[in-house]
């Protein structure tokens, strides 16, 4: 179990996780909850129904990580080269982006805080450790909130496809971009292990 998920009795999954990992894996959760914020709609209104209805920006985050895990729903490789097309595919982002990006924050929100709160439950192993179980839905949303820490450490990195993860590889361990790319396996593995956990 130490390293990779495992399926538990019931459903769900369980991880042998280091003091080390905990503190990791907790750190990046709070910096993406920081990096997501409370965003538009995220404050508590006193009005549900106005709160329902409310709009979200419709112009695309400036910066390059919440662009990779806010993107626009329309446009991206293969459309159209032609100024009028993107045009109007730009059109239909800013529409889309309106009506659901303040849901898509909240549910990354969510997922984060989930994280978290987990990792804050465990109790201490005598080893220094702890094994931390999780139940179906709270794996799921572990599934999700470690694919948005690597889009958003993968973003940082400036990697793009399968080329760019290989170089990683083979980067000296002085370049000050080491430890940001170990993160990036280590959670490439506890991501994959997780995923094959909940489709076995």
């Amino acid at each position: 179990m130490p390293g990779h998920f495992e399926p538990i009795p019931g459903g769900g999954a369980a991880v042998a996780l280091d003091d080390v990992e905990i503190s990791i894996i907790r750190s990046l959760a709070v910096q993406l909850l920081e990096l997501i914020g409370p965003g538009p709609g995220g404050e508590e209104s006193d009005d549900p129904l106005a709160e329902l209805f409310a709009e979200g920006p419709s112009e695309p985050p400036a910066d390059a990580v919440l662009r990779r895990l806010l993107p626009d729903a329309y446009g991206g490789p293969g459309a159209p080269d032609d100024l009028a097309s993107q045009a109007e595919l730009g059109a239909y982002s800013s529409e889309f982006r309106r009506f659901t990006e303040n849901d898509l924050r909240a549910g990354k929100r969510t997922d984060a805080l989930a994280v978290i709160r987990s990792l804050d439950a465990l109790s201490p192993a005598g080893d220094g450790g702890a094994v931390l179980k999780l139940s179906q839905d709270e794996s799921v949303q572990w599934m999700r909130a470690l694919n948005d820490l690597r889009l958003a450490i993968g973003t940082r990195l400036d990697i793009v496809d399968e080329e760019d993860t290989d170089l990683l590889y083979r980067l000296p361990d002085e370049d000050p971009r080491k430890p940001m790319v170990m993160a990036y396996l280590w959670l490439g593995g506890l991501q994959e292990t997780l995923v094959e956990t909940l489709m076995a």
